[in-house]
Formats: C-alpha cells, structure tokens, sequence
C-alpha cells in the first residue's frame, strides 16, 4: 500500500514538473518566433549548453538546469520593439543600446521566484552577453566574475547563432562557425568553457 502511494506520488510531482517544463518551453519559443520564425533556437542551444556542462564535469542536476533554463536566456527581448529585433541590416549605435536591454528586462521578468530554476535561468537572462575579457553587456563583468550559467551558455547561444540564417546573416559553414570559436577563446569565451565545447563536439553534432 504504501509503496503504491509513493508510486502515485511521484508520477503526480513527474506530471506536475513535465507541465512546467512545457509551458516554460512554449512561452519561451513564443519570444523565439519573433525573432528568428522558429523555436528551433532554444532546442539546439539548450542541449549545447548541458553537453557542454556535462564535459565539465558538472553533476547532473546542474546540467539538467541548464538543459531546461537556457532557452529562457532570450526573454528579454519580448520588450525589444519589431524595428530593432527584426531589422534585416545593422544596427545603428542608439538601436544596438536598445537591443542590449534585453538582457535586463528578461532579468526583472524572471526575478523574485521562488522556483531554482527560474532563479537560474535569470542568472542566464542576466549574463549570457558577458564576455571572458570584460567587453560583453549589461555589467561588463569579467572572467569568474561571470557566473558558470552565463559562460556556459554563451557558447551554446553563439555557435546556434551562427551556424543557424537570421535576418541579417546567412548560415556559417561548420568549420568557420569552428573558428570563430577557436579565435574568441580567453575573450568572449572562458577557455575552459571553449575546450568544453570541442570536447563534446561528437555530442554536439
């Protein structure tokens, strides 16, 4: 009997924890589609991040977080305007400081829940445009200073860009999206995180 309704009981806190993760997973691709016209995005980058975690050496818990809070990484940008966020050329220099902001409106969407996952992917909200070297947004915070959540899904954000077409950019071959990795590890990238990154590439592919 009792073993029963311990049974019962998790498969209850299973469905209540896959109902969460779905709806989080839905809203998040709704900000998707604004941006890119697919919610592919958030699939791709949220397995590169735990892979990359997992590498690592991250335990699983952390790496399960990071599988499920990175695609939030982007819902900031609910608050950019169509004109900023789907422009298909460059941006001037007063939109380009409208569409770091990003970073913070998804840092005061998600901030003051009581959820762990929630709280982590604010941190990912708030820090996935830091950079190794110290020149990334909204803090300009540099090495260790950026917490793991941030520097790991830097990459994963970076490499799906990449290697994915935008408005203002056709898809990298693998091989130059490779490059440009290589070329930004200890400046935008935490070398650590870059080596990773190709440890896992199997997995990545």
């Amino acid at each position: 009997k009792v073993a029963e309704q311990t049974a019962a009981l998790r498969l209850a806190l299973d469905n209540i924890k896959n109902a969460s993760l779905d709806t989080i997973h839905r809203l998040t691709r709704a900000v998707e589609y604004r941006d890119e016209d697919t919610g592919v995005h958030i699939v791709h980058m949220s397995h590169y991040a735990a892979a990359v975690a997992r590498r690592m050496g991250q335990n699983d818990s952390v790496v399960e977080l990071l599988l499920y809070a990175a695609p939030m990484h982007d819902v900031g940008k609910i608050g950019i305007p169509d004109y900023i966020l789907l422009k298909p050329g460059k941006l001037d220099a007063a939109e380009w400081e409208i569409m770091k902001t990003h970073t913070t409106i998804g840092g005061k969407i998600l901030e003051g829940a009581n959820s762990e996952l929630i709280q982590f992917a604010r941190v990912i909200a708030l820090t996935h445009h830091e950079k190794w070297d110290g020149s990334g947004y909204p803090k300009g915070l540099k090495g260790e200073e950026i917490p793991l959540e941030g520097r790991v899904t830097a990459i994963a954000d970076v490499f799906d860009a990449l290697t994915s077409k935008r408005p203002y950019k056709v898809a990298f071959p693998l091989e130059q999206a490779y490059e440009v990795i290589k070329a930004f590890r200890g400046r935008h990238f935490a070398p650590n995180v870059v080596d990773a990154f190709f440890a896992a590439e199997d997995e990545i592919l």
